[in-house]
């Protein structure tokens, strides 16, 4: 019934890519598009699609909801194995109903498994062999980061760390408390990624809004939509950027100078919903300290969203518009700079992201991995190309969702998939 509902697209997926994205007048419906893609799992032999000139593989398989990764020095590869924390309000009305049938449907209401688990490939075949449990009883972890010997953590509710020594299988220390981060009852968008200032004297996480565009009151987003800058050393912190809805992955790039001028931080931005299966564009952008970038009250820069009351005309008009549109609800959370890639030209130069898919768009988007080539700095082209594709059926079913993306040690791509249950890994070919 809820499929029946809502609009279709008047445009391609492509037409809210790149620099200058086409965005159409909202079409608001009085039920929103749902349209989403039952998760059914890879069958045996089944894989993604690599991109001409590379190869994938499976790198784990049999894990629970894998979320994110994190590569450590020696080539150990941590997954943060997670999903949704207790949230009893944020299924309340018609709203909560309508997303907890859409978590069921795609595979994203299984309990969190709440732990770090470390892969160690020990022969060099591009397999894990040995695996084990780091961290366990944590609090629906999501982004992690390591600096000298000290493990930092960014759970549901709290930045936490932990000492680490390399090699280690197992953390038996208890977590220390960095700072609290907003949660609560409702912890709408809950995923905190997390990453370290390249010197490792700060780091940066990302908070998602509590709402869609701010209809529990904006006294429910004070620290939300944001990305704070914490110093590890006493927790103290600020609001680094702002108005930025749901930010997940983040990474540096170094730009033109090749590491002689100053990094920047980008991040790729999940956008509002239900103003119509071509809006909004989600995106990559690079992230100014003390920027705003619209949410709710402005999209894609100072288009005025009428939906949110009272309007702020004072903050739209500081309003940034973002670098580069990454498609209408892809749903991209995954962000690694290619620093380090062995894979062919052209995915030397640029991001990789991670596209979960859609479910607020007829057709479906996203539900791949994309690269976005740079060029001094800054994203080139209006086409991103794709790396990994074939999550989605011809049915319409997804056999996985591809979340967090990260370079291994030998510069292959690792991609993880919380639907797949798996860690996938694209190489180049021989």
């Amino acid at each position: 019934m809820l499929t029946g509902c809502g609009d279709t697209a008047r445009l391609p997926v492509s037409a809210g890519t790149g620099p200058q994205p086409e965005l159409p007048q909202p079409h608001p419906t009085l039920i929103p598009t749902v349209n989403i893609a039952p998760a059914v799992g890879w069958a045996p032999g089944l894989t993604p699609q690599a991109a001409p000139g590379t190869q994938v593989a499976a790198f784990a398989t049999g894990l629970e909801h894998p979320r994110w990764l994190l590569v450590l020095p020696n080539g150990d590869v941590l997954v943060a194995e997670s999903n949704a924390p207790a949230r009893p309000e944020d299924s309340l009305g018609i709203k909560g109903w309508v997303a907890g049938l859409v978590m069921k449907r795609a595979g994203a209401s299984v309990p969190s498994a709440d732990r770090i688990t470390l892969l160690r490939d020990t022969d060099g075949d591009g397999v894990a062999d040995l695996r084990s449990v780091l961290l366990q009883g944590l609090s629906s972890p999501f982004g992690m980061a390591l600096v000298g010997d000290t493990l930092y953590v960014a759970n549901s509710n709290a930045v936490v760390k932990f000492p680490y020594a390399t090699g280690d299988l197992r953390i038996t220390a208890d977590a220390k408390h960095v700072v609290e981060l907003p949660a609560g009852s409702i912890n709408h968008h809950w995923t905190k990624n997390l990453i370290a200032s390249t010197d490792g004297r700060k780091l940066y996480v990302t908070v998602g809004s509590n709402s869609n565009v701010g209809e529990r009151g904006m006294s429910a987003e004070t620290g939300r939509a944001a990305i704070w800058e914490i110093d590890p050393v006493d927790g103290s912190h600020r609001i680094y950027a702002s108005g930025l809805r749901n930010p997940n992955g983040m990474d540096w790039e170094l730009g033109a100078g090749g590491g002689t001028t100053a990094p920047v931080l980008w991040t790729v931005v999940n956008e509002r919903d239900e103003i119509g299966s071509d809006l909004v564009p989600d995106y990559l952008t690079s992230v100014r300290d003390g920027a705003f970038y619209g949410w709710p009250y402005s999209y894609y820069g100072q288009h005025v969203d009428a939906r949110v009351q009272p309007p702020r005309p004072d903050l739209v008009a500081r309003a940034v518009s973002p670098d580069y549109a990454l498609g209408p609800h892809t749903a991209s959370l995954g962000l690694a700079s290619a620093v380090g890639s062995r894979l062919p030209a052209p995915f030397i130069n640029g991001m990789f992201i991670g596209q979960h898919g859609s479910w607020n768009r007829q057709p479906h988007s996203g539900y791949k991995v994309i690269f976005v080539p740079f060029s001094a700095g800054k994203p080139s082209g209006a086409a991103p190309i794709d790396v990994l594709t074939g999550f989605l059926s011809a049915k319409g079913e997804a056999h996985g969702r591809p979340v967090g993306v990260a370079l291994d040690k030998q510069g292959a791509l690792l991609v993880a998939d919380d639907v797949g249950n798996a860690i996938w890994r694209v190489s180049a070919k021989p």
